[in-house]
Formats: structure tokens, C-alpha cells, sequence
């Protein structure tokens, strides 16, 4: 009987170690496609970004951390209000975070640090009246494959206003939501 056990002990045992190899790899598989998918998507689709400077306070400060969204404008168009990420146009090598003010086609304005686009007041909720400046620039109209981009906080954005448009080609996202600090967490409207 001893033999009989023994023998039925045996294929118990090995099952056991021809299933805990079936999970090792199947587990192996499994992590290496996580890797895989990240790092497809940290290079391709979402971008960590450290904002520097206070151009876009009160919603994005210094030193906050962000992702952009570096997919998105391949499908859909880049529309008035976004928060855009792009090549600063005087100097490839720094990036810039704006929000986009006019897109092709539009006249802007902006009469006393009012926005008009068109003609039209454009009414703009995220600009806080104490970051909002005073000052008057002319009326351009914005040329095919072309943004006019401001900063949130205008008494301190360098901006369209200083250097002109920036080309569809240098934007390279758009930021879609605010990781660090907790404080600011939340989507980037």
C-alpha cells in the first residue's frame, strides 16, 4: 500500500510544480506586457511635465506637475481654451505651457485686457480679474496653421502678445490633468 501512495504522492507534486512554472511564466508574460504597454504610452499618448514659471496661475503653478496628452491632437482639432504644450518658436530647445486664445482664421484683440475675438467680447472664466492686466494689442488675424496662445496670469505671461503665433507643428499636446501638488490636483481646464 506504502507503494501505491508514494506513486500517488508523486504526480500530485509534480502537478503542483508544473503549475506553479504555468503561473511563473504566465505572470512573467503578463508583467512584461504591462512594461510594455507603459512605456508605449508614457512615450506616445500621456507625458509627465514639471510646469516652470507662474504664467497659467491660479490653475497651474510653478513646479506643478502635469500630463499632456501627446495623441490627441493627431485625431481631433486644437480648439479655443485648451492648454496647450509647445516649442517655444524664438528657441526649440525650451517648451512653453499656454492656453490657446485664437485659432486659424479668427481676428483677435484685446482692448484693455479684454479679449475680443471676431468682435466679440470673449468671456473667459479661468482669468482671475487680480491676474488680468490693463493693456491693449492690436487686431491680428490668425494666419492657416497658426494659434494665438495666452497665458492665464497676464501681467506675467510672455506670450503671442511678445513674439507672434506659434505653428500647429511645435504644439505637442495638450495638458489634461494635475498630479503634484495634492493641492492642485484635478483636470487642467
Amino acid at each position: 500500500m506504502r507503494d501505491e501512495n508514494a506513486s500517488n504522492d508523486r504526480p500530485k507534486s509534480q502537478g503542483k510544480n508544473l503549475l506553479s512554472a504555468f503561473e511563473l511564466k504566465s505572470w512573467s508574460r503578463d508583467i512584461l506586457l504591462s512594461i510594455a504597454i507603459a512605456i508605449f504610452i508614457v512615450i506616445f499618448v500621456v507625458q509627465p511635465v514639471k510646469v516652470e514659471g507662474t504664467s497659467m496661475q491660479p490653475q497651474l503653478a510653478d513646479q506643478d506637475r502635469i500630463f499632456v496628452n501627446r495623441f490627441i491632437y493627431r485625431f481631433s482639432r486644437i480648439d479655443r481654451g485648451d492648454v496647450v504644450v509647445f516649442w517655444f518658436p524664438k528657441d526649440r530647445s525650451k517648451s512653453f505651457i499656454k492656453r490657446v486664445i485664437g485659432v486659424p482664421g479668427d481676428a483677435v484683440e484685446i482692448r484693455k485686457g479684454f479679449v475680443f475675438i471676431n468682435g466679440k467680447w470673449t468671456r473667459e472664466p479661468y482669468l482671475k480679474p487680480e491676474y488680468r492686466d490693463t493693456l491693449s494689442y492690436k487686431r491680428v488675424l490668425v494666419p492657416d496653421g497658426k494659434y494665438f496662445v495666452l497665458g492665464d496670469h497676464r501681467n506675467s505671461s510672455n506670450d503671442s502678445r511678445s513674439w507672434g503665433f506659434v505653428d500647429k507643428s511645435l504644439i505637442y499636446g495638450k495638458a489634461i490633468f494635475s498630479y503634484w501638488p495634492v493641492s492642485h490636483v484635478g483636470l487642467v481646464e
